[in-house]
């Protein structure tokens, strides 16, 4: 018999006795059964889907941490499954499935780039990556997006200039890039873009506030945290007159408070602490009924505390804060909100109250002279006060 035969015969009967032979034959199934299985094909829903597979792949490559086990999801053809995407029918297709919606807000992802994903989901519509550690730049492409309305980037490590690519996209109402390492100059473009809501603030941005800001039809506006400098515009206040929460702290705006800030009807927060505004308070502010929180702390203000001020918004007031500035006086109806723990004016020059400033410290300020243009403004009130009843006997 040929020596071919010889192992012919003998794998047909190692193969009849699989499981009662000798250990070796045991070991030489499983080899054979190995090389043989093929992965079936992918069926995606739609094309749609199948489309922008090898994308989600492709970055799902680059993600260098993901502490949550997310991407663990990201398998096979089910996309619609896969944890933090959503699909939905898209607007040029009612029978259609498309992916429309991502969520990874609060994944904790690590990646170096967002280039080459967001920009390839052409029938996305929401964005929002909030608390990552996503890298880079924001790609130009994005531009081509045409369904596009909320785009949530904020909390990352994101750098490099303001996103122009958002500039003319008509879809979007929804920009939210604050908490990143965006720098350089903000395009005064987008104030007057059909935008709703604006988050730009925890940055490093670095102008003046421009002018154009009068002409915003932006609902929720953040600026704080930059380097925003020069002063408030005057118009600023009359085009943001349905904002509810005004917020420019921590910036380098100067100059005196405009009366304007009155026409703020609406706002329940008003904030510019941290800068370096000076001049008197304006008696306007006692317009603002619904205001809840004030900060003026960290400035260069001074006067007298207005007793208009404190007697009308009384009502409403949570937190009024004058601390670190230089104002000298301060009347009865004030101190009722000092003695609520409402009004905070230490570290200012008020003779008679505790932790204030030191006299040698208060002289040097009031040496030098600062002086507000329209002086007058500051008296002007753009409305009819209301005045809370509050005895004096009825501090606490």
């Amino acid at each position: 018999m040929s020596l071919l035969s010889i192992i012919h015969t003998s794998a047909l009967h190692n193969t009849k006795n699989k499981g009662h032979g000798n250990k070796s034959v045991a070991k030489s199934v499983p080899i054979v059964a190995a090389s043989s299985p093929i992965s079936p094909p992918l069926v995606f829903a739609d094309q749609r889907l199948q489309l922008v597979y090898p994308v989600i792949q492709k970055f799902k490559s680059t993600v260098t941490l993901d502490p949550l086990g997310v991407t663990k999801t990201w398998v096979g053809s089910d996309i619609c499954s896969y944890k933090g995407f959503y699909c939905d029918t898209p607007p040029y297709n009612s029978s259609a499935v498309a992916l429309a919606s991502i969520d990874f807000n609060g994944f904790q992802l690590v990646a170096p780039t967002l280039d080459g994903f967001i920009d390839q989901l052409p029938d996305i519509a929401l964005f929002h990556a909030n608390t990552n550690n996503f890298s880079g730049t924001i790609t130009p492409q994005i531009s081509k997006l045409p369904y596009l309305y909320e785009l949530d980037l904020s909390n990352n490590q994101l750098s490099g200039p303001f996103p122009l690519a958002v500039l003319g996209m008509e879809t979007l109402t929804f920009l939210d890039i604050r908490f990143n390492l965006f720098s350089g100059a903000v395009p005064p473009q987008i104030f007057t873009q059909n935008l709703q809501v604006l988050f730009i603030n925890n940055n490093i941005f670095n102008q003046s506030l421009p002018d154009n800001l009068g002409s915003t039809h932006i609902l929720l506006l953040t600026l704080a945290n930059n380097k925003f400098n020069g002063p408030i515009p005057t118009s600023l206040p009359k085009a943001l007159a349905t904002l509810t929460e005004v917020l420019l702290l921590n910036n380098q705006l100067t100059g005196c408070l405009p009366y304007e800030i009155g026409y703020l009807q609406e706002a329940t927060v008003f904030d510019v602490g941290n800068n370096q505004l000076t001049g008197p308070l304006p008696l306007s502010l006692s317009c603002l009924e619904k205001v809840e929180v004030l900060n003026f702390g960290g400035n260069l203000l001074y006067g007298m505390v207005p007793e208009v001020v404190c007697a009308s918004l009384m009502g409403n007031l949570v937190n009024f804060s004058l601390s670190d500035n230089y104002f000298n006086a301060v009347g009865p109806i004030c101190r009722v909100l000092i003695e609520r723990g409402v009004l905070d004016v230490t570290k200012n020059c008020i003779p008679d109250l505790p932790f204030q400033r030191s006299i040698l410290e208060c002289a040097q300020f009031f040496a030098q002279p600062r002086m507000c243009p329209l002086m007058w403004y500051h008296s002007f009130i753009p409305c009819k006060l209301h005045f809370h009843n509050t005895p004096l006997s009825s501090i606490p």
